[in-house]
């Protein structure tokens, strides 16, 4: 069968010949229709990822969406290794592979639940978003950043502001439900205070943080309070990524004059948490209420699209 082969971390796959699977205990052979490509993949292939692969050679891609062998069609994850999702046809764990709905095409169905779930997730089990909330979106302008302004105000936030990069994007979050926008390459002093007119008087409930690094920083010093004050809320701010960088500087007055929390996104949750985030989402994009963009490229072109950078705002999806 063709697959995208990676012989050597940090080179670019190949489409070419692989073996092809067969499955065991608990497993099912998947014959792929779509498979989306993501910064967590090229992360596996750089050998940045702690799940990076030890042996080689392995096909890359970690989910999408294929056919079982009775005909179901389902959206599937964790291949085994060494084989991927990016290829004609993969082997997973059966417990990680959740029905299509019909009025979800192919293309939409693999591209949506790594960043969709993800999104959910993030603001239901770890920010606990409730109806009536601020919520301000670090990173908006990315794929998984669009699906939580949607998800944000399908769960009754009261306001959203999208922070990010890529203008052309930022313009159109407001079609996607954002109350408003900022444009985060500017400098740290105009940033800071862009920051803190957004947050007012109330402040933001919950921040989901898909950037880190300088704006981070940025927003952390423009919600740091100089003066005693009375403390009203808490802010809840949910570490999801780290696409401006690895780190930050964190002054312990942000932590002292503040009432904030800082959560991770914790991994993998479990599986009827997972189920129930699938569903949801699934069902809400079928329905027209999740929106995502697509593109889609054949797996013999993988090697050219790898190497594709900057953030487009849509998702690549690969067709064997």
């Amino acid at each position: 069968m063709k697959a995208a082969v990676l012989h050597e971390l940090g080179k670019v796959p190949r489409c070419e010949d692989f073996a092809e699977p067969t499955a065991g205990e608990d497993e099912a052979v998947v014959r792929v229709r779509s498979a989306s490509l993501k910064a967590v993949d090229k992360q596996l292939a750089r050998g940045s990822h702690y799940a990076s692969p030890r042996e080689l050679p392995v096909v890359c891609g970690t989910d999408g969406v294929g056919d079982l062998e009775d005909g179901t069609r389902v959206f599937f994850g964790g291949p085994r290794w060494p084989y991927g999702a990016m290829a004609e046809r993969t082997v997973v764990p059966r417990a990680f592979c959740f029905p299509v709905p019909s009025g979800l095409d192919d293309d939409r169905a693999a591209a949506l639940p790594n960043p969709g779930v993800s999104a959910w997730l993030s603001l239901t089990q770890r920010a606990k978003l409730a109806p009536g909330e601020t919520v301000l979106i670090l990173g908006a302008t990315g794929v998984t950043g669009q699906l939580a302004v949607q998800i944000a105000k399908l769960l009754g936030a009261r306001r959203v502001i999208g922070a990010g990069r890529n203008e052309s994007m930022l313009g159109m979050l407001s079609e996607l439900g954002a109350d408003a926008t900022i444009q985060l390459d500017q400098p740290q002093d105009s940033l800071e205070h862009a920051f803190a007119r957004a947050a007012g008087d109330q402040g933001f409930d919950v921040i989901l943080d898909y950037l880190w690094g300088r704006p981070t920083e940025a927003l952390l010093a423009a919600i740091t309070k100089s003066e005693f004050a009375a403390v009203t809320k808490e802010t809840r701010l949910v570490q999801a990524g780290e696409s401006a960088g690895p780190t930050i500087s964190l002054p312990a007055a942000v932590l002292r004059s503040t009432a904030l929390t800082i959560l991770g996104t914790a991994g993998i949750p479990s599986r009827e948490v997972l189920l129930e985030a699938m569903q949801q989402v699934m069902a809400r994009a079928a329905r027209g209420e999740l929106r995502i963009e697509t593109e889609r490229v054949p797996l013999a072109e993988i090697a050219k699209v790898w190497q594709r950078q900057g953030e487009s705002g849509r998702r690549i999806v690969v067709a064997p």
